[in-house]
């Protein structure tokens, strides 16, 4: 092969390696701006909803749990040793019923006593009324014999009064609920022997929260429905704390009646408040919070660019909650998808 033909392979050869080079080199600037554009384009796909102003009842609904309506610790009103017990743990007892007694004998030695000396005091009254006719004694004999009566008499009636206080009496109706002595144990002034409960009807005692207790008031109704029933009660709202118990909760009362006492103090319910008021509220779905409601955070949309905002989260409607701060009517929060987003995702909305 002639020098001439090397040469003219050598020039084809570095041409197309050349060439190839080249090709190679603008390949790869294709595919980076292909990927630029592509990264540029790409965003995720979700679903989006307005916040917007409703029209929101202000019904409510609290847990609680049923109290007696009355219940009461019947004590002894002198000490000694209980020597009676009429009552068992479950018995009816009525107002002005005898529960028990206690050991009177020192008691009864006294009143005994006291009519003794009045006995004697009436019968020198009337020997000295018979001798002041005759003139035998003087005027001033004679009411101080008066006097005598009179004090023999009101030292009777406190020894009556006493002797009266070893039965032990019960002041309410009711249910006895707790035996709180044996027999024969001896008990000061003031001991508790049993208590008794009211349950003819019952108290729901429920907290509610400040926000809406400005909502209702004594005398309304409200809907109760028992854990151990399908069966609501209408019951009335009979008691609104003036004063909240230190958790911006105000204690109610709700009044029901319990004629048939199946329901028990100490069962659980929820009440349903009808309140008499509706008001506007910005509401969002429930559905648009990320992590749950507690978070207080949603994606809102602008301009296809999903922004991660704090809010501040207010009354619960249901599938619905109320925005006090951080949205406006008209803002586009994310419902769906926000588990692929994060701060300024670029987002498209699906319907």
């Amino acid at each position: 092969m002639s020098k001439k033909s090397i040469l003219s392979i050598l020039v084809v050869a570095a041409v197309a390696a050349g060439l190839f080079f080249i090709l190679r080199h603008n390949k790869k600037n294709n595919e980076n701006q292909v990927a630029i554009v592509a990264q540029e384009n790409a965003s995720v796909a979700v679903k989006a909803e307005p916040a917007k102003i409703q029209e929101i009842a202000q019904g409510f609904s609290v847990n609680g749990n049923f109290i007696p309506k009355t219940e009461a610790q019947i004590a002894a009103e002198m000490g000694g040793q209980l020597v009676a017990l009429y009552v068992q743990e479950g018995s009816y007892v009525k107002a002005g019923q005898v529960v028990a007694r206690l050991k009177g004998d020192k008691i009864d030695v006294g009143l005994n006593n006291a009519k003794a000396n009045l006995a004697q005091a009436q019968s020198a009254l009337q020997r000295f009324e018979a001798a002041y006719k005759t003139g035998g004694v003087t005027a001033l004999q004679l009411d101080q014999a008066r006097l005598q009566v009179k004090n023999a008499r009101a030292q009777v009636q406190s020894a009556q009064l006493q002797s009266g206080d070893t039965n032990v009496i019960s002041k309410v109706s009711g249910i006895v609920s707790q035996k709180m002595v044996e027999l024969g144990s001896v008990v000061g002034a003031g001991t508790p022997i049993v208590k008794i409960v009211d349950i003819s009807s019952l108290k729901l005692k429920v907290d509610v929260d400040e926000r809406v207790v400005s909502t209702i008031s004594v005398g309304q109704t409200a809907t109760v429905q028992p854990s151990v029933s399908d069966t609501p009660i209408s019951g009335k709202i009979t008691y609104i704390a003036p004063v909240s118990n230190g958790g911006l909760k105000f204690p109610v009362e709700i009044t029901v009646p319990n004629d048939l006492m199946k329901l028990k103090a100490g069962m659980y319910a929820t009440a349903d408040f009808d309140a008499n008021q509706k008001a506007e509220a910005l509401v969002i779905p429930r559905s648009a919070f990320v992590g749950g409601v507690s978070s207080n955070m949603v994606f809102v949309v602008k301009d296809n660019v999903a922004y991660l905002t704090k809010v501040k989260s207010g009354t619960n409607y249901g599938d619905e909650v109320q925005i006090l701060d951080g949205l406006n009517s008209g803002d586009m929060v994310v419902t769906s998808g926000q588990i692929n987003l994060s701060d300024k995702t670029k987002v498209s909305i699906i319907k």
